[in-house]
């Protein structure tokens, strides 16, 4: 039985994953900015018999990220694995968006890892035993228009992952990167636009259009679930033959190959055509 920690777990991929690896036997620690989001969570867990338990976590904030892995490692021990799934979308084009916003968007989704992954990985080096999974994107390899910033912050930390992939392998700890493609998941739902990325800017039709053609890589045209990224992040925690990038879905595959097959300007016409979408 491994302790494994695992952030943003109120919804979608980290609702999927927390289940899983408890039903698979882990103790999970499933935590988010607020756990009576989680009260179902902890229903599903209770009746099941599950060894899960919710708790407080917000990556923004510091101390209530060493005070969960505190908590978590009080009661049951180090932390074996530990899984950054929080994360949110600033959707906006590049002019619309403000200092603020793409604050708020690093804040998430780069330096809320940064904090977790340096408040496990002293005990993972001491113990040289330990797994880091950081949820990234096909956003984090590919940037497309209207959502910039959000490929930025994961670009950010696919490099951070790949240079600490080298970092701590002498240690006896592994690095993994989640790279899904498009889900059924809450994350547009809860995301938030640029300040000035209204009805009223001249980039916002043309959003909207994006939007819906973007579908169109979906094989099937409807998105799956989240449990499949959860199967996913378990069988990459367990691999036998670990590596340190995997993308999940049909669509990520597609796009990933493509983008490192061509050059840009090839790999644009392609897509354009794809998608029908032109100026």
């Amino acid at each position: 039985m491994k302790n494994v920690l695992i952030t943003g777990c109120s919804t979608g991929f980290g609702r999927a994953t927390a289940l899983l690896f408890a039903r698979r036997g882990d103790r999970v620690f499933a935590t988010m900015r607020s756990p009576e989001k989680g009260r179902d969570l902890t229903e599903v867990a209770e009746r099941a018999d599950l060894p899960l338990r919710v708790l407080r976590l917000d990556v923004e904030d510091p101390a209530l990220v060493q005070s969960a892995i505190r908590e978590a490692t009080a009661s049951s021990g180090p932390i074996d694995v530990l899984i950054n799934n929080a994360g949110i979308e600033l959707r906006s084009s590049i002019e619309d968006a403000s200092e603020e916003d793409v604050r708020r968007q690093f804040e998430t989704n780069v330096f809320g890892p940064l904090r977790t992954i340096r408040a496990v990985l002293p005990a993972m080096r001491e113990r040289r035993s330990g797994t880091i999974v950081n949820v990234s994107s096909i956003a984090g390899l590919v940037s497309r228009p209207f959502g910039g910033f959000y490929a930025a912050s994961k670009h950010a930390l696919e490099a951070i992952s790949e240079a600490l992939h080298y970092e701590v392998q002498p240690f006896g700890i592994r690095v993994v990167l989640i790279e899904p493609g498009q889900y059924r998941t809450q994350l547009l739902d809860n995301a938030y636009t640029g300040r000035a990325f209204t009805p009223q800017s001249p980039y916002w039709e043309r959003s909207s259009q994006f939007d819906e053609v973007v579908k169109r890589l979906v094989p099937g045209g409807e998105a799956p679930g989240p449990d499949d990224v959860a199967q996913l992040i378990h069988r990459a925690v367990h691999d036998p033959e670990p590596k340190l990038r995997y993308l999940a879905g049909d669509d990520a595959k597609m796009i990933a190959g493509a983008y490192r097959g061509m050059e840009f300007e090839a790999y644009e016409q392609a897509m354009r055509q794809a998608l029908d979408w032109y100026d």
